[in-house]
């Protein structure tokens, strides 16, 4: 049987691909000062990232993926390049932006909805607008019935979708993931999974995801983007040519497992397999 085709997405296909971007990253890099001298954890790195778009980064432990992701939020500076989202600098936090730890972070002393509803205080928006949306977002994402629960009385999937509820609640455009499910056991992370696309594919937020499963990344990105070894470069790009909504049944399509094949080998030479 003739094995699928996949495509390597190259530096000149991935602009075509971009059109206008939402976020452009141009020459970034990043350098941490020691006592012991300096330590570069990017070399430069260039990519567009299109409106609506799901990218999922993926690279072996180090290579500086949280580094870029927190860059991105403006929680980080760069030390060289530049970050712009619709043309506009990254220097600081940007509005625009929702992000999402690995960790929670939920506050213990407050309820579910009043931790999804920090954020709309901090940036003193108007609360009844966007206590609509909070309840529409808890809805979506299964919480109806736990608004008034504190976050010992939920179990680690549930108490992540809150996360993703907080990160959501004033309605960015962005929404920045750091291996959100990383803690989760495994039947609750593919169910995170599931969610997340439809949650995606429902609000058409644009999603940068980083994780270490390289199936996960597949199943969720329309594209997967590989970093090399720290400190990190772009190994290579790659294309999910794989029709939404996705169910978990993808993983046995033949162009799911020859992708997954595919990016492993990027890490098995040098002893990192996810």
């Amino acid at each position: 049987m003739a094995q699928p085709q996949l495509k390597l997405v190259g530096e000149a296909e991935t602009q075509r691909l971009s059109g206008a971007p939402l976020i452009r990253i141009d020459g970034v890099s990043k350098t941490y000062r020691s006592r012991d001298g300096e330590v570069p954890s990017l070399h430069p790195i260039s990519f567009d990232v299109r409106p609506g778009e799901f990218l999922v980064v993926v690279g072996p432990s180090g290579c500086g993926k949280s580094t870029l992701l927190k860059m991105l939020a403006g929680l980080l500076p760069v030390t060289s390049g530049t970050i712009s989202i619709e043309g506009d600098v990254v220097t600081e936090p940007h509005d625009d932006t929702g992000i999402v730890f690995q960790s929670p972070t939920l506050l213990a002393w407050r309820s579910v909805l009043r931790n999804i509803m920090l954020p709309v205080e901090i940036r003193r928006l108007p609360r009844e607008r966007y206590l609509e949306r909070a309840h529409k977002l808890i809805g979506m994402t299964g919480l109806t019935g736990f608004e008034n629960k504190y976050p010992w009385q939920l179990s680690g999937g549930m108490q992540q979708r809150a996360a993703l509820c907080r990160a959501l609640v004033h309605d960015p455009k962005i929404l920045l993931m750091d291996e959100p499910f990383g803690a989760l056991d495994a039947m609750t992370r593919e169910r995170m999974n599931v969610e997340l696309q439809r949650i995606q594919f429902e609000t058409g937020k644009t999603v940068i995801l980083i994780t270490h499963s390289i199936p996960e990344a597949v199943f969720l990105a329309d594209r997967v983007m590989v970093m090399s070894e720290r400190p990190g470069t772009i190994a290579a790009t790659y294309e999910v040519p794989l029709e939404r909504p996705r169910t978990l049944d993808v993983m046995g399509d033949p162009v799911f497992i020859q992708l997954t094949q595919t990016i492993r080998k990027h890490f098995a030479a040098q002893g990192h397999l996810d």
